[in-house]
């Protein structure tokens, strides 16, 4: 894309090209129903959709038998904008949602944590993380950014080890997509890396409830943020036994749970 650009106080302008983001909606069925549209970034499309269904609970334990492009046609006609998570009929039958994936995904509060904590059970107690390794955490996931290097305006998320070795990075225009998309990775992986028990999530963003619920379905041990967090994020990874860490930036970062760390 052609560009103005500005520079100095004398005006300057230059012409010449930039590269952007592509942002485009993707709508995401379960066995033939739809129950999401989500604006992402194309790419790792299977990961995002599996991982939003994984996340969302809607395959509640059934295994994901297929993903692909589009249930009722060709997938260049719908412009490999419609992903179809399979189960065989085995996920229960999802109710149809109409209205787009937005950064509140429709959380309505402490009600809604208590019935997330119903289905999902607190983290198993394991080796803490070191506080120096999730202090080191954006430095080492910026190496795997390439589309952020390219055009600044994307978020990534990104799993890691208990010794701060990355273990994947994703990246899309939506915090909750990377996430998904990580978690999909994981999901689809032939070897098997859920639930991700002896490992972090790093997320580029705030960490909201959507990022907690997320880490806490997949068995994530920690997040860690590059921003703060939401009081129902905190109150959902206290709840989850889940290490909470927000603006982390090097040697100086907050940690929101749990409430006190291990002498």
């Amino acid at each position: 894309m052609i560009i103005t650009r500005v520079e100095g106080d004398q005006r300057v302008t230059s012409r010449g090209p930039d590269e952007l983001i592509v942002e485009e909606p993707m709508s995401i069925q379960l066995d033939g129903t739809l129950v999401a549209t989500t604006m992402r970034t194309p790419g790792d499309d299977f990961e995002l959709a599996a991982g939003f269904c994984f996340t969302e609970g809607l395959l509640s334990g059934a295994p994901v038998t297929g993903v692909r492009y589009c249930a009722d046609g060709s997938a260049t006609d719908s412009e490999f904008n419609i992903v179809t998570v399979e189960t065989g009929g085995r996920a229960p039958t999802p109710t149809p949602r109409l209205g787009n994936v937005s950064s509140s995904c429709g959380w309505c509060g402490n009600e809604q944590l208590d019935e997330l904590a119903q289905r999902l059970t607190p983290i198993p107690p394991g080796e803490p993380f070191a506080l120096d390794v999730l202090g080191t955490m954006p430095s080492r996931v910026l190496d795997g950014q390439g589309l952020f290097a390219r055009t600044g305006s994307v978020h990534a998320a990104a799993a890691f080890t208990r010794e701060g070795d990355i273990i994947l990075t994703r990246e899309d225009v939506g915090r909750h997509n990377a996430v998904d998309k990580v978690v999909g990775a994981m999901l689809l992986d032939a070897a098997g890396g859920l639930p991700a028990m002896d490992l972090g999530l790093f997320v580029s963003g705030r960490a909201s409830i959507e990022m907690v619920q997320k880490a806490w379905a997949a068995g994530f041990a920690a997040v860690v943020a590059v921003s703060a967090p939401t009081t129902l994020a905190v109150d959902a990874a206290r709840r989850a036994n889940l290490l909470l860490a927000g603006f982390v930036r090097g040697e100086r970062f907050n940690v929101y749970a749990p409430e006190r760390l291990p002498s």
